[in-house]
């Protein structure tokens, strides 16, 4: 555990000394719309059929009892994130729940913990390496992970141990339907957004990616962004024109026209 959270760290000062002098959000642009790509055929050929699918099978109920224990287990992150964050209220009230819906809640299975007052928060690694003034570093879409940046990367590490319910399943093929469960019921929570998304926007990749770094700023900033951190992702999303995105001047009249 610190072991990982020491090379998480360590890369990701790195990654904050990149992040001065990336001329962009996107500088890997056309590597990333290239993943993106292939991420949209995955999905489409496996994952939105299957999601779809398990809606169709999966009373409501049930889909909120999965939600419910996923997001239970996430709240062991969500505690040590806010404890690294130094918030320790937040913290307390993320260890509240973690004990009091994995006992009265069955598991994690029923929410008691929301009515209660103890409020529910999502704190990852990436989160934390940001309010420790790490720079996102450059946006990075990840093979079936989908959008994030080199920062939020590194963060997956430490995330994956302390969110993971491997650690507690030793039976693998339980391990891998839980694992499976997981994906495809994420995916199927998305299924609304995604079809606004197609049906609303022209380029998704753009939208996808401005959406989700501003999203990614509001959190790690926890809703307080200033006006400078906004107007400096604004001016990173545009970039610096490209040959490839930049329009060719239109051709000089003739002389003594």
């Amino acid at each position: 555990m610190f072991k990982n959270l020491l090379v998480a760290a360590c890369l990701s000062l790195l990654v904050g000394c990149a992040s001065t002098t990336a001329p962009s959000a996107d500088p890997w642009e056309g590597l990333n719309r290239g993943t993106f790509a292939f991420n949209e055929t995955v999905d489409k050929a496996v994952f939105k059929p299957i999601a779809q699918g398990y809606e169709a099978v999966t009373p409501k109920f049930a889909r909120t009892g999965v939600s419910n224990v996923f997001g239970n287990v996430g709240d062991v992150g969500n505690g040590l994130n806010n404890l690294l964050q130094g918030k320790p209220a937040a913290a307390f009230s993320d260890i509240g729940r973690l004990v009091v819906n994995s006992t009265l809640g069955i598991l994690g299975l029923f929410d008691v913990a929301t009515p209660m007052g103890l409020e529910k928060h999502n704190e990852d690694f990436g989160q934390t390496l940001g309010k420790w003034g790490v720079g996102s570093g450059p946006y990075l879409v990840l093979p079936l992970m989908g959008p994030s940046t080199v920062r939020d990367a590194i963060g997956r590490v430490p995330d994956s141990r302390t969110t993971s319910y491997s650690r507690w399943i030793e039976h693998v093929p339980s391990r891998n339907a839980t694992l499976g469960l997981d994906i495809i019921h994420i995916r199927a929570e998305l299924l609304a957004t995604s079809k606004t998304l197609e049906e609303a926007t022209l380029d998704k990749y753009q939208f996808l990616r401005d959406a989700f770094l501003q999203r990614r700023l509001n959190q790690v900033q926890d809703g307080n962004v200033t006006r400078a951190q906004r107007d400096k992702l604004e001016e990173e999303l545009e970039g610096p024109a490209t040959p490839s995105t930049t329009a060719p001047a239109p051709p000089k009249a003739p002389a003594g026209k």
